[in-house]
């Protein structure tokens, strides 16, 4: 039998590789990004076109490469940052495996120009396919520049994997947030099809949140900070009140390098506990620094799992310095039994101090005396040099003066007859039997609401029970679906416009779904970089709703990124219907359980919710009789 295990050629092993580094342009975002920073370039600059899928471009002012160095870095594990298996447990940089730009030179059109500060002309480096086409001198400045075109197009199959470019756009945006959070003293720009996205200076911490976040979330952050042996852990979380129904404004960094660890999560959610509403998520930026030695990255190809030497202490440590803060800012309340509020310095009587009381007392004084004493003879008190008066004290003895001339005054009034032939006594009506039922109520209540949670309804056959969240969702969704696809809602016009802040990511969201929330009854003002302006909405929801709809949708098209219309208008409606549909343990009127249980059977699917779920059970009498 012949041989049948062969090597495989370069520029397969190449795609292959590609397959696990680049998954979409927001992977090679990631990787050209991190790159540059590893060049130690103070302005990085990253230019897009069509979500990436036509091109990207990433120029910084770093070191930059030789002519040797800039062929050689398109080379499989041709990498400058180790040099052996140990250096893996040392590392402070990004990039080392050198199978990067390998793999993007795979699956796209890749043009690298670079310049080292000490040479007078650079090098331009023109690759299609991992094969090299041209290689020459060029006029560049300092440091590199490398472009990006045409995605996959050696590819077909990758490539119609990808979604639409709102979508894809997204994840760029993400990967530059994670990039850009933990290197803010690096100055950096981004640009889509030719507009500005982001422009961050150089800055603290703080201020690089606020940039890419809104001006409104400066007021949302509390610092956190905590140094020990095993980590130093610095950042910020946010306030309680702030918490949001979406996990989008989580970081963790350790070595400014953007992590995802479930195990870190669930430390900050303890430290939150009894502090946040249901379903809600805290906003942290949490940046942790350890000793290389104690992490291992090299875990995951996209090197956002990290593993730690000692995970316990550092839960214990995150979670007590997180719960410290919300203290500390009085963010959380803090129980003190042995403070008594009473003794508490007043204001004004700060930095004063005290003085020794002074008592007199007036020695003559008696209290059983019962002359009247003048105040300036001998046996008259005073207090301070005023005078004081001493009355006599009535006896207890003679209390019978209480009575007197009462017998006469009744003896001239007119006699109070006692006649209670025209008093009427109240009594209340005996019925014949205790389930005697009323004859003017009959057919009137036809429901009862048990628990606060469920609609109880007869039906010919035995009784129906109605689950009034899941059924009013059913009657909300199909209302909506017809209003928008009619465009026939009702607005109500709010007197004072409603401002509500979002960052940049999310009104680009609600940007692709506004035609369609218009035809649902929102009336939109002004759509400015960090806050949307409400002027109407629709007659089925209230103001203070307005906020929790719109993240709730927020966070479902985050999940689910519909692409087509249909798709997206029937999450819209699925979102808005879970959003405002009445919940458990509201109390609804004999009416309103009427009107919604004939809504519910006037629709066209009335047994599930818009997800699936059964809105209502019937129980026959025949299986009532089984239970006796």
């Amino acid at each position: 039998m012949s041989d049948i295990i062969q090597l495989l050629p370069d520029h397969v092993a190449n795609q292959i590789a590609a397959g696990e580094v680049v998954q979409r342009p927001a992977s090679v975002v990631k990787e050209l990004l991190e790159n540059a920073i590893d060049a130690q370039a103070t302005h990085i600059k990253l230019i897009i076109k069509e979500a990436g899928k036509t091109l990207i471009q990433v120029i910084d002012n770093g070191s930059g490469m030789s002519v040797t160095d800039a062929r050689l870095s398109f080379e499989r594990h041709a990498t400058s940052k180790i040099k052996a298996a140990e250096d893996l447990f040392e590392l402070n940089t990004k990039g080392f495996r050198g199978e990067a730009l390998a793999s993007i030179a795979a699956i796209a059109h890749v043009e690298l120009k670079t310049k080292q500060e000490e040479d007078e002309v650079g090098t331009e480096i023109n690759i299609e396919g991992s094969e090299v086409i041209s290689q020459e001198v060029c006029v560049t400045p300092k440091g590199t520049s490398i472009s990006v075109k045409n995605l996959f197009y050696n590819i077909p199959a990758r490539r119609n994997f990808l979604k639409s470019n709102a979508v894809e756009l997204r994840h760029i945006i993400d990967e530059f947030h994670r990039v850009t959070m933990a290197h803010h003293s690096i100055k950096f720009d981004m640009y889509h099809n030719g507009s500005e996205i982001f422009n961050l200076p150089i800055s603290n911490c703080r201020q690089r949140i606020v940039n890419i976040f809104g001006g409104k979330t400066n007021e949302k952050l509390v610092p956190v900070k905590e140094e020990t042996d095993l980590v130093t852990i610095s950042g910020f979380i946010g306030k309680p009140e702030y918490a949001k129904r979406t996990r989008g404004e989580q970081f963790f960094f350790v070595n400014n390098r953007f992590i995802k660890s479930g195990y870190l999560n669930h430390a900050v959610n303890a430290a939150f506990e009894g502090l946040l509403k249901d379903k809600a998520h805290p906003s942290y930026f949490i940046y942790l620094t350890v000793d290389p030695k104690s992490i291992d990255i090299n875990i995951h190809p996209t090197k956002t799992e990290i593993k730690f030497e000692d995970e316990h202490a550092l839960y214990a440590m995150l979670r007590a310095s997180i719960k410290h803060s919300l203290g500390q800012f009085n963010v959380a309340p803090v129980l003190d039994f042995n403070r008594d509020a009473s003794m508490d310095t007043p204001y004004e009587y700060k930095g004063k101090t005290a003085q020794t009381p002074t008592i007199e007392v007036d020695r003559n004084f008696n209290p059983f005396k019962e002359e009247k004493v003048s105040g300036s003879g001998s046996g008259g008190g005073s207090f301070s040099g005023k005078s004081y008066t001493s009355f006599k004290k009535e006896s207890a003895g003679d209390w019978e003066n209480l009575y007197v001339g009462l017998e006469s005054e009744m003896t001239t009034t007119k006699p109070v007859e006692n006649d209670f032939s025209s008093v009427e006594f109240e009594s209340a009506e005996v019925t014949g039997s205790l389930f005697e039922p009323d004859e003017k109520k009959v057919g009137h209540h036809t429901t009862y609401q048990l628990q606060k949670k469920y609609i109880v309804t007869t039906i010919k056959s035995g009784m129906v029970i109605v689950n009034q969240h899941r059924a009013h969702q059913r009657i909300l969704y199909e209302e909506l679906l017809r209003n928008i696809t009619m465009a026939s809602a009702v607005s109500q016009q709010l007197l004072f416009p409603l401002t509500l802040s979002f960052t940049k990511k999310e009104i680009e969201l609600l940007t692709t779904v506004k035609e369609q929330l218009e035809n649902t009854g929102f009336v939109f003002g002004e759509l400015s970089p960090g806050e949307v302006e409400i002027t109407g909405i629709p007659s089925v929801t209230s103001e203070k709703e307005v906020a929790q709809l719109l993240e709730q949708l927020i966070g479902d098209l985050e999940d689910e990124v519909p692409d087509s219309g249909f798709s997206q208008t029937d999450l819209l409606a699925r979102s808005i219907s879970k959003s405002i549909a009445v919940r458990a343990g509201v109390e609804l009127a004999s009416e309103q359980q009427q009107y919604m249980v004939n809504s519910l059977f006037a629709c066209t699917e009335p047994t599930i919710t818009p997800n699936n779920k059964p809105t209502f059970i019937t129980l026959t009498v025949d299986e009532i009789d089984k239970k006796f």
